[in-house]
């Protein structure tokens, strides 16, 4: 039997490679594409903005993904201008603004939207953990983001850079909220009505 196709459109293959792993009962089909992001701090606003360009180019049904990250002590910063943030200050600025803040809360908020040129699907989660005092782990294709070498899992004392194959696989399997996931949930309870090819 076949597996269905999901067409996920965007340019981050750690993205990809999170959505692989989530969606281990359908086959991701990766479309390249850079989506504009519109200025705008609402994560669900920015996701359905890009969920529309990703259908123009595709013209299939298909899901794109927003992500921001929140840090409670800077007021949120950098909210949804991460890839700024990145490339301005970088990692290496963000740690220098919390320098000495004994509060170090943090959050990932992401939202996948499913959409088939007619009807939209929006799926949230978000991942709650501290940032680390210093740069720490090793290179790995599955960290879809710089942030993964400064934001720590707080049950476990590592960033995500830092965990191994196994710590990884039992920290991730805990995310049973994550977007994917949720779509995935959701899929297989409507895929009578809805058509992902």
């Amino acid at each position: 039997m076949n597996k269905k196709q999901i067409i996920f459109v965007t340019s981050n293959a750690g993205k990809v490679k999170s959505a692989q792993r989530d969606l281990k009962d359908v086959e991701i089909i990766q479309y390249k594409a850079e989506l504009i992001e519109p200025r705008n701090d609402n994560i669900k606003e920015i996701s359905k903005i890009k969920a529309i360009q990703a259908y123009k180019i595709v013209r299939k049904p298909c899901i794109s993904m927003d992500s921001g990250f929140f840090i409670e002590e800077l007021k949120g910063f950098p909210r949804s201008y991460v890839n700024y943030a990145l490339e301005t200050i970088g990692i290496e600025g963000i740690l220098k603004l919390m320098e000495g803040k004994e509060n170090r809360h943090c959050k990932f908020k992401e939202c996948l939207v499913y959409y088939d040129g007619h009807n939209m699907k929006f799926f949230e989660a978000e991942t709650n953990g501290l940032l680390s005092n210093e740069i720490r782990g090793l290179e790995n294709e599955k960290n879809w983001s710089k942030l993964s070498y400064i934001f720590e899992v707080a049950e476990i004392g590592k960033t995500i850079a830092e965990l191994d194959d196994n710590e990884r696989e039992k920290y991730l399997s805990k995310k049973e909220q994550s977007c994917f996931k949720k779509f995935i949930n959701w899929y297989f309870k409507n895929e009578n009505t809805i058509n992902l090819k």
